[in-house]
């Protein structure tokens, strides 16, 4: 990479000690080329000063090198000076591992600070020409633990939807960690994982691929054969007791002549209110998830 500047001066030498300044580099340094020398006009008038070129050739920066550069900068704003920063770059992927003191500061909640860095790190680094570098920012093992975590916690949540049938909903995560829990999920058989929501609150929902079934509000009971449901009036039973139970009993003695049929008796039903107009055309039982 060349970096340049064009000077002028009463005398060459004036001129590129000036290309020096405005680089920033000393005079051994830098390379010259002169454009046009001083000249003097006649009596002294419109004289031209000495233009030169003063430039310097500098090594190309790794995009991994540029990031670690930012990022250091970045890091002294904070205060933290005493961090190190490793660089690991391979084809398209860069990754800088920091060490020293602080950075619990760097990591922040659930890592929130780290993202944020290494999100900026990344658009630094690209703007340099080239393809593209993924860049990630670790910090004190930061990402292995985290990635640790979130596998077994995906595992632990799948194999509970493939016993109960019920979903279960993280916590909004960043795209990096939504790849960790699909892919711990898609180890799990009989278990399904998909992503909802919009960005920033994406979240991952965990689910089967056989959900349980609704459960039915009545049971029937075979043992006796009668039905057993929600009416609160009375119950029926039938089998070999014929008989009716209910709130109000009546006489059920039979006659003397010997056991023989006998009238039902009569029971006044209750009267069931109307439903409000806000529950019309919706069904009577909801499906209702136990803790």
């Amino acid at each position: 990479m060349l970096k340049e500047c064009i000077q002028t001066g009463k005398t060459t030498e004036e001129a590129i000690e000036a290309g020096c300044r405005a680089l920033g580099l000393e005079r051994d340094q830098v390379e010259f080329e002169i454009i046009d020398l001083p000249k003097k006009g006649f009596l002294g008038l419109k004289n031209t000063p000495a233009k030169v070129r003063v430039y310097v050739e500098i090594p190309q920066q790794s995009k991994g090198e540029v990031a670690a550069a930012y990022l250091r900068d970045i890091l002294t704003e904070m205060g933290l000076t005493n961090i190190e920063i490793a660089i690991a770059q391979e084809e398209n992927n860069a990754v800088l591992t920091l060490s020293g003191e602080g950075l619990g500061m760097i990591i922040g909640r659930r890592g929130e600070t780290l993202d944020a860095l290494q999100y900026l790190t990344g658009l630094v680094a690209n703007r340099v020409e080239g393809d593209y570098v993924r860049i990630t920012i670790d910090s004190g093992n930061y990402r292995e633990k985290r990635e640790k975590t979130l596998e077994a916690l995906a595992k632990k949540l799948a194999n509970n939807a493939v016993k109960t049938g019920r979903s279960s909903t993280l916590e909004p995560m960043n795209p990096y960690e939504r790849r960790i829990i699909h892919a711990a999920v898609a180890t799990v058989e009989g278990a399904t994982s998909t992503s909802v929501g919009e960005e920033p609150n994406r979240r991952v929902v965990i689910s089967s691929t056989n959900p349980a079934p609704r459960r039915s509000s009545g049971r029937y009971n075979n043992n006796r054969g009668g039905y057993r449901g929600g009416n609160k009036g009375g119950r029926s039973e039938g089998g070999d007791k014929g008989g009716y139970k209910g709130k109000s009993r009546g006489d059920r003695r039979p006659p003397k002549g010997g056991r023989s049929s006998y009238p039902q008796p009569t029971v006044d039903q209750p009267t069931r209110a109307a439903a409000p107009s806000e529950a019309e055309g919706k069904p009577l039982y909801g499906k209702i998830d136990l803790d």
